[in-house]
């Protein structure tokens, strides 16, 4: 059976990294009709507190609220996966499988090395993915050269100021109840696990305070922001807000 086509990949190399990025986006284009997946390129298993069972259940839960017609993880190493032949070939099949037209990925910067490193190795894979001499296969099949015609980053732990911002007002909930999905990763006064950076009380209110400080710059109640890796080109200036 062929590979749904999908509008819009969203890309975190940890599960949890799309929902509070782009989850709002991914929600609110789906509303709209768009097909959206997501792809985790590890499964967070350094991570202090949960488990690889426990996160990919909830990864499950997130991908079920947000609607998103795919979801895979490459179950690359957390925290050593390093941007070699094999694994940006592993990208790429995935990519050239769902010939995504816009992809969304990491922060290009931010607290957490392995952030800028995902970023990293999308945006090179997006890239490649468009070479025809690049040859891969997905089921015995050789796959075709696919490259999207935008890949942007999502802001993440660091502030930094966007190129555009998304209205997420009407998906705002919806993103925090994808967010919470992670049950094991933040704030929970029942857990008995270590506390960590995302699993203080104030992280989640940090996330809302961003994205209420991104709506005020277009109006709007909530906005999540991107910044582009090439121009961006309109066919239609009173489009712009």
């Amino acid at each position: 059976m062929a590979a749904i086509k999908l509008d819009i990949l969203a890309i975190g190399i940890h599960p949890d990294d799309v929902e509070l990025g782009c989850g709002g986006t991914l929600a609110k284009h789906q509303a709209l009709g768009y097909k959206t997946g997501i792809l985790d390129l590890t499964q967070g298993e350094m991570g202090t507190r949960g488990t690889i069972e426990t996160r990919n259940q909830e990864a499950s839960e997130a991908a079920i609220i947000l609607k998103t017609s795919i979801r895979e993880n490459l179950c690359l190493e957390d925290v050593w996966a390093i941007a070699d032949k094999e694994t940006q070939l592993a990208i790429i099949v995935k990519i050239r499988k769902y010939q995504p037209e816009i992809v969304l990925i990491n922060a290009p910067t931010d607290r957490h090395p392995d952030h800028k490193k995902g970023a990293d190795m999308a945006a090179d894979a997006c890239f490649i993915s468009g070479l025809q001499k690049v040859l891969t296969e997905e089921n015995g099949k050789a796959q075709n050269a696919w490259r999207p015609k935008a890949v942007y980053h999502y802001i993440q732990g660091n502030f930094i100021d966007p190129d555009f911002v998304v209205d997420i007002s009407d998906f705002f909930e919806i993103k925090m109840q994808a967010v919470q999905a992670y049950k094991t990763q933040f704030y929970d006064p029942t857990s008995t696990e270590n506390n960590t950076f995302i699993s203080d009380p104030q992280f989640l209110e940090a996330v809302k305070s961003r994205d209420i400080m991104l709506g005020k710059i277009i109006n709007v109640g909530y906005a999540e922001g991107f910044l582009k890796t090439r121009y961006i080109g309109v066919d239609d200036i009173t489009k712009l807000l």
